[in-house]
C-alpha cells in the first residue's frame, strides 16, 4: 500500500538570519505494515535501482526516479546490518550480510539468491565491503574479527583477530579510485577503535595494520570525503561527531556538543540523534544530517576549517516520517542525474516503516501512476528504544 503527497518547497529564516529551505515531501511509501522498520537504503551504480533494508530480514527493490516497487528478496534468518551493489562488472547483484552469519547473493532480476558465503560458527556478521586491486576482495565485519574472502572462488584467505576487541560495526575500502588507495581498508569497531590497513598481498595483523585511530567511544559510521579522500567523519553511538586525516591519524576537530550545536541553529525540536553525513564532490562541503525523534531532519553544514562549528541547518526535511530515521539516499550523490530525475532530492527511511522522496524543485510534476489513492493508518505500537544495531 502506497499513499502520496504534495507539499510546497518554502524559504525560511533560521535563528541566526541565514536561509533555510525546506523541502516538500513529494511521495512516501508504507513498506510493511505492523512494527517494521526501514534499516538501510543503497542505489545501483547506474541508479536504476535502490534497495531498501528492512526489519522483516528482507530487502525490497524501487525505483529511485518513480518511487516503483519491483520486488523483494528473501532469505536471511537474522537482522540484515548492510546492504550493497555489486561493482560494474556484475550489475545485476545485490549483496547483503546478516546476523544470521551470511553475506548473500542476489539477482536483481529475478529477486533469487545467487550464491552465500558463511562466517566460521554462524558469527554475527555487522558489515562488508568489496575491494583490492580487482574488488574481488570481500572484506566483513564478524563480532570482533575481519574475515577475508576471495569472492570468486568462496576461499577465505585471511582473518584479522589483534586489531579489535569488541563487534567491528564497519569496515570500508576506500573506493573512490584515488591512486595507491584501492587496496586501504578502514575498520570501526564498538571498542572505540578505527583501524587502517593495506590489503595489498598476504593479509596479516602485524605487517598490514598501518595505523590506529583512538576515537574513545563506540562508533557507528564512518566515511571518506576531501579533495583526496583522505579525511574520514565519523559519528559515534553517543551522537558526538569527530574529523580526521586517517593518512597521519590527527584528529582536525571533535564535536563533543555535536546535538547541542545542531539544535541552538534553528527554532524546531532538539535533535535527538544523527543519520549520517553527507559529503560534496563538486563544493567540497560536508554536512552531518539530525533528526528528532518525530521524525524532522536538518541537513547541518559542518565547518572543519578555521573556527571549527556545525552551522544552521541549510536544508529541512519534515512532515513526512512520524519515527526515527534510519537512512538518507541523497540523490544529489549522483555523478550524472537521468533528465527524469531533475527535482528530487532524496529518499528516506525509518522506523514508521515509510519511504519518503522528497521535492527540491516545486516544478517538477509528481507521477502519480503507482500512488494509492487509498490512505495507510498504522495501530499505535511500543517501540523499540534502542536505534541502533547491535547497539
Amino acid at each position: 500500500m502506497e499513499e502520496g503527497t504534495e507539499m510546497e518547497v518554502e524559504e525560511c529564516v533560521s535563528q541566526n538570519g541565514n536561509s533555510t529551505k525546506r523541502f516538500g515531501l513529494k511521495n512516501s511509501i508504507q513498506t510493511n505494515f505492523g512494527d517494521d522498520y526501514v534499516f538501510q537504503i543503497v542505489p545501483k551504480d547506474d541508479w536504476s535501482l535502490m534497495a531498501v533494508s528492512l526489519s522483516t530480514n528482507a530487502v525490497k527493490l524501487y525505483s529511485p526516479v518513480t518511487g516503483q516497487y519491483y520486488g523483494e528478496c528473501k532469505g536471511h534468518s537474522g537482522t540484515i546490518n548492510c546492504i550493497s551493489f555489486s561493482a560494474p562488472s556484475t550489475p545485476h547483484v545485490l549483496h547483503s550480510c546478516s546476523s544470521d552469519g551470511t553475506i548473500r547473493a542476489w539477482d536483481t532480476r529475478s529477486f533469487h539468491q545467487v550464491s552465500s558465503i558463511s562466517a566460521p560458527s554462524s558469527q554475527e556478521i555487522f558489515s562488508f565491503s568489496f575491494g583490492g586491486s580487482t574488488d574481488n576482495l570481500l572484506a566483513a565485519g564478524c563480532n570482533s574479527q575481519i574475515l577475508f574472502w576471495d569472492w570468486r572462488n568462496k576461499k577465505q584467505v585471511a582473518c584479522l583477530e589483534e586489531s579489535h576487541v569488541d563487534d567491528v560495526t564497519q569496515v570500508r575500502y576506500n573506493v573512490q579510485f584515488v591512486p595507491d588507495h584501492q587496496n586501504k581498508l578502514l575498520s570501526a569497531s564498538v571498542d572505540g577503535l578505527i583501524c587502517i590497513f593495506d590489503t595489498a598481498g598476504d593479509i596479516n595483523d602485524d605487517d598490514h595494520l598501518e595505523s590506529v585511530i583512538n576515537v574513545g567511544t563506540s562508533i557507528g559510521k564512518v566515511g571518506f570525503f576531501g579533495e583526496t579522500y583522505q579525511k574520514l567523519w565519523c559519528l559515534t553511538h553517543i551522537e558526538t561527531l569527530s574529523i580526521w586525516d586517517w593518512k597521519d591519524g590527527k584528529n582536525e576537530v571533535s564535536f563533543e556538543n555535536a546535538r547541542t550545536l545542531a539544535s541552538d541553529s534553528w527554532t524546531l525540536d532538539q535533535v535527538d540523534y544523527f543519520v549520517d553525513c553527507h559529503y560534496s564532490e563538486d563544493s567540497g562541503n560536508l554536512w552531518v544530517i539530525g533528526g528528532t525523534v518525530a521524525g524532522t531532519m536538518g541537513y547541518f553544514p559542518v565547518n572543519y576549517k578555521g573556527v571549527t562549528t556545525i552551522g544552521s541547518a541549510e536544508a529541512v526535511l519534515g512532515g513526512g516520517h512520524s519515527a526515527v530515521v534510519r537512512s538518507v539516499l541523497p540523490m544529489s550523490s549522483m555523478r550524472s542525474k537521468p533528465a527524469q530525475s531533475q527535482g528530487i532530492f532524496g529518499w528516506t527511511g525509518g522506523e514508521d516503516g515509510r519511504l519518503c522522496c522528497w521535492l527540491s524543485d516545486e516544478s517538477v510534476e509528481t507521477n502519480r501512476y503507482w500512488i494509492s489513492s487509498s490512505m495507510v493508518t498504522r495501530s499505535p505500537t511500543t517501540r523499540k528504544k534502542n536505534r541502533h544495531h547491535p547497539y
